[in-house]
């Protein structure tokens, strides 16, 4: 599989063919063992049957994907290169993505069918040789299904998106890490795309400050329990639409406003931040921005979010230094500049870290996003894995985010009686900004107090089902505030930090009553607000707990 794998990826398509062929040979031979009628019987002998069960169901789930799964990502791998993909003078050839989306949806559903029959094996029942084959296996099939589900949405989203069925516009946010929020950052500039049958440009660019503005009275009617927890500002402020963690809430508020002032109703709201266009610079090369120093992948995010800051321009010089920044970058990447393998990565690596958020205005576009990590959103019931959130929101009115430094630790605590486990989450936020030397625009409000204090709001989301108990700042209880988002519990406490300091805080947690397992316990499923210095991380595997009887 590697092999095959490394073929795909550098185009080879006769050597792939030929590996395939090798693998379909194998497969089939090993399927046809296990199809033995004495093979068959000897899955019903005590002691060995499991084993000799899980064998059988291996070799043809390996069948099935040799047959179903392989042929068509080997037969459509050309069209699908990053290199034929790749822009050329503004425009993505389609017709090579619609040709291949009926293959690699039909490889996604073959692979899920595969999970599936081996997802019914106990492997607590195997010997520990036949329980390592399965549990590996199932990991490598888990990563391929990551991959086909990834392209297969793809396919059948790029398409439509970029315009083969008609214009299309787009509101790009680009968030501002250095004042944090919840999605990541405050949304500052932002730009209007057309894509018509895979051309793409930029049509408009603007501030949310000085372009949107605020408004009276809230654009759309907000829930009743956000409007508790964020007040009405995230309806009435652009900057603050994404008080919320959750971008399909914060994208709707923000075309809504869009409409308002320009009277256009886009058709879906991307969002990205510099971290994120850092990464894109790694494939491009280095762009020259006018009224600034090139960027490039090594000082995009220092330049965007420190130096420009720093730089004794007014806001509005700013502001059309970062829109600069933007048109430039986009246009490296529209140009197709550079490595497309390199830039398709950054992209797939932003998208993972939630650099890169989309929501479309077509609802059967929304479905095939929901789930994925491009949809910004909180998964409505955790199913086996509980999800705990932990979200930013600046409350300096400053530009301090970028010395912000994070980390979280989530672990498994004790069982109640009632089923539940109680968790344990420690949040650390440190400020690494000096306590001096800072200009004006940085400083901003300084609504911490003092100059150079940052003043952040955590806001702790509980799984589904489950709650938030106390909170230790630094060792000592704290009040908290409380509410809900999205039918999880939130917990909110406002956390003060002057230059050079740490605060360590303590969250105590539950989980909902799980359904006990036969496979591996799962993990816990951390969501954070992206921020510029990434977080440090651990969590660890959450079992179960049986409930007393």
């Amino acid at each position: 599989m590697p092999t095959l794998q490394t073929e795909i990826q550098n185009d080879d398509r006769a050597a792939a063919r030929s590996t395939l062929a090798i693998l379909q040979d194998h497969a089939r031979a090993a399927r046809a063992d296990v199809s033995d009628p004495v093979w068959r019987a000897g899955t019903r002998v005590p002691g060995v049957g499991p084993d000799l069960a899980a064998v059988a169901a291996v070799a043809t789930a390996a069948d099935g994907l040799a047959e179903d799964v392989m042929p068509p990502l080997v037969a459509v791998a050309g069209d699908l290169d990053p290199a034929a993909l790749a822009p050329h003078q503004g425009r993505i050839a389609l017709g090579p993505i619609t040709r291949a989306a009926p293959q690699v949806v039909a490889a996604d559903t073959a692979i899920r069918r595969a999970e599936a029959g081996l997802a019914a094996i106990d492997v607590g029942r195997l010997r520990p040789e036949v329980r390592s084959g399965v549990v590996d296996f199932r990991t490598r099939l888990a990563r391929a299904a990551a991959t086909t589900a990834t392209a297969a949405r793809a396919a059948q989203l790029l398409p439509p998106m970029l315009g083969a069925d008609g214009r299309r516009t787009y509101l790009v946010v680009f968030q501002n890490l250095a004042e944090v929020r919840a999605t990541g950052g405050m949304f500052g500039a932002y730009a209007v795309i057309t894509a018509d049958h895979g051309q793409v440009r930029i049509d408009s660019q603007g501030t949310a400050a000085t372009d949107l503005r605020a408004f009276d009275t809230p654009v759309l009617p907000l829930d009743p329990a956000m409007k508790a927890l964020y007040t009405d500002r995230l309806g009435r402020y652009p900057a603050d639409v994404n008080f919320s963690p959750d971008f399909p809430a914060a994208a709707k508020l923000a075309r809504e406003m869009y409409r308002r002032r320009s009277g256009r109703t886009v058709d879906g709201v991307l969002a990205t931040d510099p971290v994120a266009l850092s990464y894109v610079l790694a494939g491009t090369g280095p762009v020259a921005v006018p009224g600034g120093a090139a960027l490039t992948s090594q000082n995009a995010v220092r330049a965007l979010l420190s130096d420009s800051y720093a730089a004794p321009t007014s806001l509005a010089e700013k502001d059309q230094y970062f829109a600069a920044a933007a048109r430039t970058i986009f246009g490296a990447m529209a140009a197709g500049t550079g490595n497309p393998r390199a830039v398709l990565a950054g992209l797939v690596r932003a998208a993972a870290e939630r650099r890169l958020l989309v929501w479309s205005g077509h609802d059967a576009e929304n479905t095939t996003i929901r789930g994925t990590v491009l949809d910004g959103a909180l998964p409505l019931h955790d199913g086996a894995t509980p999800t705990v959130g932990v979200f930013l929101n600046d409350g300096t009115g400053a530009k301090l985010g970028y010395y912000l430094r994070p980390s979280a630790d989530v672990a498994a605590g004790d069982c109640l009686a009632d089923g539940r486990r109680r968790l344990k989450l420690t949040v650390t936020l440190g400020s690494a900004a000096p306590a001096r030397g800072l200009t004006t625009d940085v400083l901003g409000l300084a609504l911490g107090g003092k100059p150079y204090t940052i003043r952040t709001n955590v806001l702790v989301f509980s799984p589904t089902g489950g709650g938030i108990g106390e909170a230790l700042v630094d060792g000592r209880k704290v009040h908290i505030g409380t509410g809900t988002d999205h039918q999880r519990s939130v917990g909110v406490l406002t956390v003060y930090l002057l230059p050079g300091t740490q605060k360590k805080i303590e969250f105590s947690l539950f989980t909902d009553v799980y359904p006990q397992t036969q496979n591996a316990s799962p993990g816990i499923d951390l969501r954070l607000t992206p921020t510029v210095n990434p977080w440090k991380i651990h969590s660890q595997v959450v079992s179960p707990c049986r409930v007393a009887r």
